[in-house]
């Protein structure tokens, strides 16, 4: 079978034009170059490969059908028509069609190379009658010829890139791309040219890479801080009827530190009382720079001036200016190391310091003050320094001042016996304002609680008020305040130490309760005891303390004592041979002096006890009564012993009473009645065997036991207020209903006695007028009884009776 081909360029309308045949590339299977050769060869199909064009349709109209018509024939049909021509494959009846009598395929629908690029076909010649195979399939491929019918995309537009400002030429920006669908390979469709509409001349680009790059030099963020440039990119290589689309690329000038500060002024002015608190800020000046974020930033100082050491400046990073302030002077360096921690703090030292400023001494202050750039880009350094001047002049306004002291703190000292009302100290003040007001002075009472001290309001002198004991506190800290008498609201303070100083008024005593032992078989000689001593006072050169006996012990029989290099003493044995059956305790006075100014003594007494000792000195036993102790048992054992005894007879002891009390049988007395009474039994019985817990006979009739007891009726002692009667109760009232209202009712009522009791009954007694109340061996029907006497026994009774009469009419209807 043969496959012809043909080629036929469609016009916008669909129809094919002459002039516009086009030769089909045969690029599979062997095409001849002439008509003849179609005939010589042997029977079969041709396979070609044909190049089809895409048409775009024309203002929405759908395309020709035969964009391409590809004849199929076979060898075996000389114009026969029992021929059928059939076509499968991609796209074979929805994108192409044939006809399956003359074998002409036609495309159906507009082909797009950008969707899919080929086709891959089969045909087929079969009998048009039986769909037999007359030859065996033959496939070919359509391959779609490309168009220039896609513009070029910049698929991640707009785009945005920053520049340093001041930048060399050519300095790079950034790189854009762009995309076209069309086919790289066939033609320049698309090959892309790139070229700016608009940036120029601040901004070039590569034609053929796209780097955008700056075109002017020293470009100023100052001047102008962004640019908008457009790009375009074109197909075709640039050349007319190319395809083009564009972007935008928005470029940002960053900022480098290329303008130094500038003061707006060269001369400030500012004016501050004179009274001003340390550290309060007084102005503040500004240089501006026209750079930002951190090249912007400037440090600020005073570089020249008048009053260099009583003003500061500092930078505010946030508002970028500097701010002056009155610089923070302690003046409390003369103050003596051995002062304690406990001085007051600043806030309390008002007026303690020397204020800086004085409108009576200076009127005037000129500072001149610098501010430069802290970050500095040193490619600019040529431009010039990066710092500006300006001056600066601060005028001092008078106010009314506090009192000053003539020294920021005291130190005072006194003896801990000077006299009551003797002067320690004196502290001045004055009016530093031209008025010069009068002082008065007095002692803040919460720093002298216990008023130990008093001060002289006119002049100032501290007194003592209290006597003092350096033993007890040896620093006093009190603060003096200083007010003006023409205003009271001009106060200040000053912190004074004062310090007692020591005088001899302790004598000295043992350092410790001393108790010494002595063994028995101990030697002459022998240091029985090292005591110490100690002293409350405390003297310049230490203590140094003198050891001796009483006048009348200093040819003591037993003991001597010997002065130590370290100030202590030691005891010693004069000879051996104690027993403690003769003397078992021994007191030994010791008088102890020290050295003051008078020296002062004091006796304190040791005691010294005999103790048995062991061959090597240890302390075994001190006490006389270890000679009668029975060989082997110590005291401790001994007690331990006792007290384990008395523990076992006070268990025997308990034991026997509880027997006792168990086994004692209960007993009914004559003067008792049981029945009128509770019984309770803490222990549980054995059960019906069991006769010791539980006595029967408390529960059998009394008759039987200790012949009649009448019963004991008791009234009650309690009055109880009448409570009202009810209404009577209809005949044929349902017992349990009533029952229940009654209850309710002694549950309720308030005079009610608040205890419940129990009757026990084992019979129903003798010599009751009422008689039986049960029906047993009543003799008497129930009809015959009369309950009318009932009603002499009380409102309770009278309507018990009543109950009983309305439940026998209620038989008899």
């Amino acid at each position: 079978m043969d496959i012809a081909a043909l080629g036929v360029n469609v016009d916008k309308s669909g129809s094919p034009q002459q002039s516009d045949i086009l030769s089909a590339a045969l690029e599979l299977g062997e095409v001849p170059a002439t008509p003849a050769a179609l005939t010589s060869r042997e029977p079969g199909f041709w396979l070609s490969n044909t190049l089809l064009w895409e048409h775009n349709d024309h203002q929405g109209e759908a395309p020709a059908l035969s964009v391409c018509p590809l004849v199929l024939h076979t060898d075996l049909d000389p114009g026969s028509k029992k021929i059928k021509y059939i076509l499968s494959g991609d796209g074979a009846g929805t994108i192409f069609q044939i006809n399956d009598i003359t074998g002409d395929i036609h495309a159906i629908k507009r082909l797009d190379r950008e969707e899919k690029a080929e086709y891959t076909l089969t045909a087929q010649a079969v009998d048009f009658e039986t769909n037999k195979p007359l030859e065996p399939p033959s496939e070919f491929i359509i391959k779609v010829q490309d168009i220039n019918d896609n513009a070029p995309e910049f698929l991640n537009g707009p785009y945005h890139a920053t520049v340093p400002e001041m930048s060399i030429l050519g300095t790079s920006v950034t790189n854009v791309t762009a995309t076209d669908a069309d086919d790289p390979v066939y033609g320049n469709s698309a090959k892309l040219v790139y070229s700016i509409l608009e940036g120029q001349p601040y901004f070039s680009i590569e034609p053929e890479t796209a780097i955008i790059k700056t075109a002017l030099p020293n470009m100023d963020r100052e001047a102008k801080e962004e640019y908008l440039v457009v790009i375009q990119a074109k197909d075709m290589g640039g050349h007319s009827g190319g395809l083009s689309g564009t972007t935008t690329l928005t470029v940002t000038l960053t900022d480098v530190n290329d303008n130094p500060p500038k003061f707006a002024q060269s001369l400030y002015h500012f004016s501050v009382p004179e009274d001003v608190v340390l550290g309060t800020a007084i102005g503040r000046v500004k240089a501006n720079d026209q750079d930002i974020g951190e090249n912007a930033q400037s440090s600020y100082d005073i570089i020249d001036g008048d009053g260099t050491a009583l003003f500061e400046i500092t930078s505010d990073a946030q508002a970028q200016d500097g701010i002056i302030r009155l610089r923070k002077t302690r003046q409390l360096n003369n103050l003596p190391d051995v002062i304690p921690d406990i001085l007051p703090d600043e806030s309390t030292v008002v007026g303690a310091e020397a204020e800086p400023l004085d409108f009576e001494t200076k009127k005037s202050y000129t500072l001149k003050v610098e501010a430069a750039n802290v970050h500095v880009d040193p490619r600019f350094s040529g431009r010039g320094p990066f710092k500006d001047t300006a001056t600066v002049k601060i005028v001092v306004e008078d106010a009314d001042e506090p009192p000053v002291f003539s020294s920021p703190t005291y130190l005072l000292e006194v003896h801990e016996n000077a006299a009551l009302n003797s002067v320690i100290g004196q502290v001045t003040a004055r009016d530093p304002d031209i008025t010069s007001s009068p002082i008065r002075f007095s002692i803040d009472r919460h720093t002298d609680l216990e008023r130990q001290f008093n001060i002289n309001a006119d002049d100032g002198k501290i007194t003592l008020a209290t006597p003092l004991d350096r033993e007890l506190s040896v620093w006093h800290n009190i603060t003096i305040i200083a007010t003006e008498i023409r205003n009271h609201s001009q106060i200040s303070r000053v912190p004074v130490a004062i310090k007692v100083l020591d005088v001899n008024d302790n004598a000295p005593e043992f350092a410790s309760e001393y108790e010494a032992f002595l063994c028995e078989n101990g030697k002459p000689g022998q240091v029985i005891q090292t005591v110490s001593a100690m002293d409350k006072d405390d003297p310049k050169n230490g203590h140094y303390f003198l050891y001796s006996l009483l006048p009348e012990m200093v040819n003591n029989p037993n003991f001597t004592i010997k002065k130590n290099e370290d100030n202590s003493l030691s005891i010693l044995a004069k000879h051996n041979g104690f027993n403690r059956q003769k003397q078992e305790v021994y007191l030994l006075p010791i008088v102890i002096s020290d050295s003051g100014n008078p020296p002062l003594s004091s006796t304190s007494t040791l005691t010294i006890r005999v103790c048995g000792c062991s061959s090597d000195g240890v302390v075994q036993s001190c006490n006389v009564e270890a000679y009668v102790l029975p060989i082997g048992l110590s005291m401790g054992a001994l007690i331990a012993i006792l007290a384990c005894i008395i523990l076992l007879l006070v268990i025997v002891v308990l034991f026997v009473t509880l027997r006792r009390h168990k086994n004692e049988p209960l007993i009914i007395k004559d003067d008792e009645d049981v029945r009128e009474n509770i019984i309770r039994y803490d222990d549980e019985g054995g059960g019906e065997e069991d006769t010791e817990a539980f006595d029967i006979a408390t529960l059998q009739n009394p008759d039987g036991i200790n012949g009649f007891l009448p019963r004991k009726d008791i009234k009650p002692d309690l009055q109880f207020m009448p409570r009202q009667g009810l209404a009577p109760v209809p005949n044929g009232v349902d017992v349990d209903e009533f029952i229940n209202v009654r209850l309710h009712e002694a549950d309720n009522d308030p005079t009610a006695p608040p205890y419940d009791s129990i009757q026990i009954y084992g019979y129903e007694g003798r010599g009751s007028v009422a008689g039986s109340l049960s029906s047993l061996e009543s003799t008497t029907s129930d009809s015959d009884q009369n309950f009318d006497y009932l009603s002499d026994w009380g409102p309770r009774f009278k309507r018990l009776g009543e109950l009983y009469s309305l439940g026998e009419s209620d038989k008899e209807t």
